[in-house]
């Protein structure tokens, strides 16, 4: 079954390669755009609300990671709020906009954190590395 996947995603893969580079994503580096407040990021009141309860929760899982509280957090809860940050990222770019999905100078994420963090997305989703490079050298992302 995992097998039969791969090969469709790679026969996908394939055929988004052999549009014309007109067509295809630029592979152009996205833009590192500071991160802003919830209310700059928000365009009107139903914008504003969802901005508020997403600044909301990430002021508290960082509480919980700074005071080591993340017992707290239950896993179940967690896989929720990766999986919906991971489809709101991937809609937006998708979408047009260029952003890098943290911003350094402000997540202070540390690079062992992206590298767990990559290796288990890809153990999720069973994927192999080799797939994500043939995927980036199809489409330049």
């Amino acid at each position: 079954m995992a097998k039969q996947a791969a090969k469709a995603k790679r026969a996908a893969a394939k055929s988004a390669a052999s549009k014309p580079a007109a067509t295809r994503p630029s592979a152009k580096k996205p833009a590192h755009k500071p991160a802003g407040s919830a209310g700059q990021v928000a365009g009107n009141a139903g914008d504003a609300d969802t901005a508020d309860a997403v600044a909301a929760a990430v002021a508290a899982l960082t509480g919980a990671i700074s005071a080591d509280r993340l017992a707290t957090v239950p896993p179940a809860l967690l896989q929720r709020l990766m999986a919906a940050a991971i489809r709101a990222y991937s809609a937006k770019v998708q979408a047009g906009e260029a952003f890098l999905p943290f911003d350094d100078r402000t997540a202070r994420v540390a690079p062992t954190d992206v590298m767990i963090t990559a290796s288990a997305l890809l153990k999720a989703a069973d994927l192999q590395v080799f797939e994500l490079g043939m995927w980036q050298s199809y489409t330049g992302r």
